[in-house]
C-alpha cells in the first residue's frame, strides 16, 4: 500500500472538547488497533478520548449520531466488514457509509470514518495500524474528525 498524497496533521487547539470514539465490536485484533491508533491522535492533543463499544459496524450510525447529540464536538466512527460469499458486505458497507453521512449532515458534527471495508482479514490487518501494518486507518479518521472541526470552528466564526 502507498501513503502517498496523504495530508500532513496537525491537531491543535482542542482543549476542553469531546472526542467520542465509536467502535465495533468484531474482529477484536484490528479494532484494537484502530482503536489505539485514534487515541494516539486524541490523546497527543491534549484529549482523552470516550469509547463506546456497539455490536458491529451496522450500529455505528445511531451511536455516531448520539454520541454528537449529547455534546460531543468530534465522533470517530471504527469498524470493519470482511467480504464474505453473500451481499450482508454490500448491505453493511452501504448502512454504514450512508448512516454516518446523515449523521454528521444532521449534527454538524464532525464523524471520522474509520471503517474499513476489505475483501480478507490480510488487508484489514495491513490497515489497522498494527505492528507491522502499512497504514492506520484508525489514526487518520481521528486525525480527519479533528481537522475538520478546526475548519469548521473557522467557518462558523468561533
Amino acid at each position: 500500500m502507498s501513503r502517498a498524497g496523504i495530508p500532513e496533521s496537525v491537531v491543535t487547539g482542542f482543549n476542553g472538547s469531546r472526542v467520542v470514539i465509536v467502535a465495533s465490536s468484531w474482529h477484536t485484533q484490528i479494532m484494537d488497533g484502530l482503536i489505539a491508533g485514534a487515541c494516539n491522535i486524541i490523546e497527543g492533543a491534549g484529549l482523552t478520548p470516550e469509547i463506546h463499544r456497539v455490536p458491529g459496524t451496522f450500529e455505528l450510525p445511531i451511536a455516531a449520531k448520539a454520541a454528537a447529540l449529547s455534546g460531543a464536538d468530534v465522533v470517530v466512527a471504527l469498524g470493519v466488514v470482511i467480504r464474505g460469499g453473500t451481499p450482508h458486505f454490500d448491505y453493511v458497507c452501504s448502512a454504514a457509509t450512508d448512516g454516518l453521512t446523515r449523521a454528521a449532515l444532521d449534527t454538524e458534527v464532525p464523524m471520522g470514518f474509520g471503517v474499513l471495508t476489505c475483501d480478507d482479514e490480510a488487508q484489514a490487518l495491513d490497515r489497522a495500524g498494527l505492528p507491522g501494518s502499512s497504514e492506520d486507518k484508525g489514526a487518520e479518521a481521528a486525525s480527519a474528525a479533528m481537522n475538520t472541526w478546526t475548519v469548521l470552528r473557522t467557518i462558523h466564526g468561533d
